[in-house]
């Protein structure tokens, strides 16, 4: 009997020294540094059986059969709802079932730059969200779907600013938008930006336009607001402004070096050329440093601007259209020079 029961003892402890090494060591099977899991609460399957699917297809996990049985052992899927998981690589069997049964969903850090159009926008949130880009692209191309965020299609980059949001994977569209449109309104009713926009003959949105123009004429911090306030006078004597980054946007070619007079006939809202005033939406979404930029515009009287020839980045300021062309003859002949076409 002793030697019996030492038996059954080795045996447990073997047993016991087998699960430790299933539950806790490697168990990640991909090369990457992670794989994701969705529940996709649109799915027929029930929220246990989308990871199961997801984890027996893929080459997530080594020992599939370990994990299936830990998993109904401990009660992983008792607690869980529609959302995104992340297994990182190297992580055990354990790890992953702590994961599903504190339902610890993974935070889709968003992060926005430079978005042009409501398309590429889209693009962006079908790879983050569960809405796809077709349904995303169908919802930011509604009016009525804008309405409830206070912009259309032609004023909706005017919602986004640069940053990183932190979301889940699951927001609905309205959802995310209503983020967005929260910051908007934190960041318009702080340092009394509304209102030192209303003292330009601003609204926000169309500050943000103003801004968006800037932002695409420029890299050189130190001149934003002195283009902005060129702008801005124009804007005040009913003048084109007459801005080449309206061009590139009416042409949806963000490629062009050289504006050509045949570039200025083209049929848009977007042409400042030909349209006096704002065009009717930003396009691009401006850093809030070239809002404050526009904000801030200093009291001049130049009403041109001109990149320098030595292609510094920088440019040259001119109150009369004499002195301005002779400038800007000097940038066509360099640009010549260099054969930019």
């Amino acid at each position: 009997m002793k030697i019996f029961g030492k038996l059954i003892t080795i045996i447990i402890l073997i047993t016991l020294l087998i699960a430790a090494w299933l539950l806790f060591s490697r168990a990640t099977s991909f090369n990457g540094k992670l794989k994701h899991i969705y529940i996709n609460p649109a799915s027929t399957l029930s929220f246990q059986a989308q990871i199961e699917e997801q984890i027996n297809k893929g080459d997530i996990i080594d020992n599939v059969k370990a994990f299936n049985f830990f998993a109904q052992y401990s009660g992983a899927f008792t607690a869980l709802t529609p959302g995104r998981f992340t297994i990182k690589k190297g992580e055990s069997i354990y790890s992953i079932i702590q994961m599903f049964k504190h339902n610890r969903q993974d935070t889709v850090h968003f992060t926005i730059k430079r978005v042009r159009t409501l398309k590429g926008f889209a693009a962006m949130l079908g790879n983050n969200f569960i809405s796809d880009s077709a349904k995303s692209l169908a919802f930011i191309s509604s009016n009525d779907s804008l309405r409830p965020f206070g912009v259309d299609t032609f004023t909706f980059t005017t919602l986004l600013l640069p940053g990183t949001y932190d979301m889940k994977w699951q927001y609905t569209m309205p959802q995310i938008l209503s983020i967005f449109a929260k910051a908007k309104e934190n960041f318009w009713q702080s340092n009394n930006r509304r209102e030192r926009a209303a003292a330009l003959g601003l609204t926000p949105e169309q500050a943000t336009t103003l801004a968006s123009i800037v932002e695409d004429e420029t890299l050189k911090n130190s001149e934003k607001d002195t283009i902005a306030g060129v702008y801005l006078n124009r804007l005040q004597r009913g003048m084109p402004l007459a801005a080449d980054p309206t061009i590139k946007f009416a042409l949806n070619d963000f490629t062009i070096k050289r504006i050509l007079f045949e570039d200025l006939k083209v049929k848009s809202p977007y042409n400042t050329y030909i349209n006096k005033g704002l065009p009717p939406g930003a396009i691009c979404t401006p850093d809030s440093a070239t809002i404050e930029a526009v904000l801030n515009a200093p009291k001049t009287d130049y009403l041109f601007f001109v990149a320098k020839p030595d292609f510094s980045g920088y440019h040259n300021f001119s109150i009369d259209f004499k002195s301005h062309a002779l400038k800007a003859k000097e940038y066509q002949d360099a640009l010549d020079a260099r054969n930019i076409q």
